[in-house]
Order: C-alpha cells, then structure tokens, then sequence
C-alpha cells in the first residue's frame, strides 16, 4: 500500500471503533454463555448457587452450638454465621471468577468485537448479582425460618456488599493479569489464601479479641466488609473500628493496577 491510499489517523480511528451499544450487546452475550455454562439449562444448576452457602452455613451452626450456648452477639448461629460467610464467600467466589475471566473466554478474543473488558465485566455483573440475591434469600429466610424480627439496615449493606464487590473486581484483576502470565500462580494464590477463611471475621468479633491482633487484622479489608455486614443486621453491634474509606482505596488500586497491566501486555498475553 503507497502513501496516497494508506488511511488517516482518523480513519484507523473510525475503523476501530466498536458500534454503538456493541458493548453492552457483547457483554449480555458473554452472560448468557457463562449462565449455561455454569448453571446449566436447569433450575437445579441455579438451587445450587443457594443451597451451597446455606450447607455451609448450617454445618457451621450445628458443629457451634454443640459447642457454645450462644453465638458472640444475638441469639442465633444461623444468622451470625450467615453475617460474616456470605460477604466472605462472596469475595472469595468473585475474585475467583474474574480471576479466570481471560481463560475461561479466551476463544472469543478472536472475534474483533470482543475484548478484555467484555468479560471482565460480564462476569463481575452476573456473579455479583448472583451474589447478593443469594445473600438476600438466605438471611430473610434465616429471619423467617426461626420467627425472629425482621431488622436490616438496607444503607450499611449496600455499602457492604458494594465494597465487596469492588474488592473482588479488584484483587480479581489484578489476579487476572498475574494468573495468565504465570499460570502456577493461581495454585500458589489459592495456598496463601485459605487463612483467610479464618482471619476475616467469619468466627469472631473484633472487638473480642486481643489488642495485638486488633492491631493486625485491622489490615484485612474482608474484616471491614464483615463487620459492616453484620452491622446491617444487628442494631447494637460495635462498629466503631471499620473504615469503608480503606476498603475503598485498596479495591481502587488493586483495579486500577490490573486494568492497567492489562493494557499494557493484552496483546502478548493472548500470544503466549
């Protein structure tokens, strides 16, 4: 191609830019996929996605009850357990899933119309909705089940969940950009997690233990996220030590980070 046919700046820019609404139509179909992948074309795939958190956590309110007369605060293990497993299992599935966002759909990198982007947000929406519809059912049915009265402060589990979220895309990004430029990583990752299950929260309040670990554990966001779920649903729980702010910043960085190292190496990712 000589010099009077190669096309302008503003050509090459036109050519490249996707049609109106592509993205949302892109997005809605990559959904479409991951829901009959993931939960099959059953109602049961779907039952699932609700019995399994709620396995979990009546396993956790019986080997408990066995053990204490009563949980740390309220009269309930159900929903005590409920309060601090749901936002940790949230952030713990979401960051997962994002994580692997680029290879779970990385066949689809061959169609033009489809980016990096598409899928990292096709699975934050469907999962994150999944999520918190998952936490609703659950603690009304736990409110319902066991007669108690019916208390949730809808403003402070808003910010809980959406923190959570924003963490997990966050971490989950980050994780994304990591996992596929060294695949031994995602073992590695899923090691140097599992503690977490038992430092964020789920088992304890903080204000019940020792000062030194105060100190420590404060770092951990999914304590901050916990304890804001908690709050939402216990009037007189203490919540004098969250910062939603830190939540933020952390999520923010670690997003901002991933997206941008994404960027930047995309094109060698998709080639190695």
């Amino acid at each position: 191609m000589n010099a009077n046919t190669s096309p302008s700046a503003g050509q090459l820019h036109h050519v490249r830019k996707r049609p109106r609404f592509q993205m949302g139509r892109t997005v809605f179909a990559l959904m479409l996929r991951e829901m009959a992948t993931t939960y099959g074309r059953s109602v049961g795939g779907y039952l699932w996605a609700i019995l399994d958190p709620v396995l979990g956590i009546a396993l956790l309110s019986v080997v408990f009850s066995l053990a204490l007369r009563k949980p740390p605060i309220g009269d309930n293990f159900a929903l005590f357990y409920a309060s601090g497993y749901l936002p940790f299992a949230m952030f713990n599935s979401l960051s997962q899933k994002i994580a692997r966002s680029v290879n779970f759909s990385k066949p689809f990198m061959a169609y033009p119309c489809v980016s990096f982007i598409d899928m990292l947000a096709a699975r934050l929406i469907l999962n994150g909705l999944t999520d918190i519809i998952v936490f609703i059912v659950i603690v009304t049915g736990v409110f319902f089940i066991y007669g108690m009265p019916f208390w949730m402060d809808i403003g402070t589990l808003s910010l809980a969940l959406g923190l959570g979220i924003l963490l997990a895309a966050g971490v989950g990004t980050l994780n994304c950009f990591i996992m596929t430029s060294f695949p031994v990583y995602e073992r590695v990752w899923s090691i140097a997690t599992r503690p977490l299950f038992l430092i964020s929260g789920v088992f304890f309040m903080f204000n019940s233990i020792p000062k030194a670990a105060q100190d420590v554990l404060w770092y951990n966001p999914l304590v901050h996220i916990v304890g804001m779920a908690r709050q939402s649903l216990y009037p007189t729980y203490n919540g004098d030590y969250l910062s939603p702010g830190y939540v933020a910043l952390i999520g923010s960085i670690a997003l901002l980070f991933g997206l941008l190292l994404l960027v930047r190496h995309f094109k060698r990712l998709m080639e190695s």
